[in-house]
């Protein structure tokens, strides 16, 4: 796990590195879609116990570093943790419905949220290529759902709680670039994962899902999700933010639907068609339009400011961040 000194992004080097940090974790998280689709337990308990045993691994590498974690950690990343709950619940309610190409190429119209936040809190101008970029992204995206319609895997509610996990894990990300003068990454870690099966426990039994505690073969592969999804994937992503600007971070993920295919394809024998093929490219291709946009982008407030609007922002509160990084 990436150490917590000299977080800020102060070099070029910082930069790259976080680059190469925010490039495994999508790809770790494109995998996860997969190894959920093969793990026989309720969506829901899958949530609860990944988070579960994640958060405790997090918590011994905190304590074994001779730090100890106090309710600060759970007060800061509470916004966070449970936005990422709820978007863990719902997505891996839409990998278990619908088919794991349109959860996430859903989940990769991201970036377009967070663009129109940046404009909103972050004052950043959208320009008209931009917009255009946008609006061709969502065509895709429509193209790839409708074109799976007819497949049995095909779930319409499964498609609406991939959409639901879209806003969800745009707040998480959000605020995990927010919360890096406050805590260090692993310590929004082992918040956010806190609050994740917290959430995820009594939405469980709400929704008569089975919590049984899992069998010896299905907490292996508990254990995979838990090093590939949550080291290799929320780790590192929470460690890059404090070295790349949120933007290229949101933008990163669109080879989370990449990855997800070819191991779908490979894997669990998911068709893809030439129409999909060229609407997922037809997605990556317009967002990259709105990424190479972004050359000359307005000044952003640190993290740590109040989500607020950008010709209010402030830096009151109770806060008392450490070192925020460079806007």
């Amino acid at each position: 796990m990436p150490s917590d000194a000299n977080e800020s992004v102060t070099s070029s080097q910082s930069i790259s590195l976080g680059l190469f940090g925010a490039a495994i974790a999508v790809s770790a998280w494109g995998s996860s879609g997969v190894i959920v689709k093969a793990l026989d337990l309720d969506p829901v308990a899958i949530s609860f116990y990944r988070f579960t045993v994640y958060s405790l691994a997090i918590f011994l590498v905190i304590r074994l570093r001779g730090n100890k974690p106090t309710l600060r950690v759970l007060k800061h990343s509470a916004a966070g943790g449970i936005s990422l709950g709820i978007d863990v619940v719902l997505f891996f309610t839409a990998v278990k419905t619908t088919t794991i190409v349109n959860a996430t190429t859903i989940g990769a119209l991201q970036p377009i949220i967070v663009l129109s936040i940046a404009t909103r809190f972050f004052g950043e101008r959208v320009r008209l290529r931009e917009i255009i970029a946008a609006f061709v992204a969502i065509a895709g995206v429509v193209v790839v759902i409708t074109q799976s319609s007819g497949n049995p895997e095909w779930n319409g509610a499964g498609d609406l709680a991939a959409l639901g996990a879209l806003f969800a894990w745009t707040g998480y990300i959000v605020m995990s670039k927010r919360s890096a003068g406050v805590l260090t990454s692993t310590e929004y870690t082992l918040g956010t994962g806190f609050w994740t099966a917290l959430v995820a426990l009594p939405v469980g039994f709400a929704a008569g899902q089975d919590m049984s505690i899992p069998n010896v073969n299905q907490w292996a592969v508990l254990l995979a999700l838990v090093i590939i999804g949550g080291l290799f994937g929320h780790s590192l992503m929470n460690w890059s933010l404090t070295r790349i600007p949120l933007w290229i971070g949101s933008t990163l993920t669109l080879l989370i639907p990449i990855v997800s295919s070819l191991i779908a394809w490979i894997a669990l024998d998911e068709a893809l068609t030439a129409i999909q093929l060229g609407a997922i490219g037809l997605v990556i291709v317009a967002l990259s339009v709105i990424v190479t946009s972004q050359r000359n982008p307005t000044p952003t407030p640190p993290p740590t400011a109040p989500l607020t609007s950008s010709t209010t922002d402030s830096l009151s509160g109770d806060a008392k961040p450490t070192s925020p990084p460079n806007p």
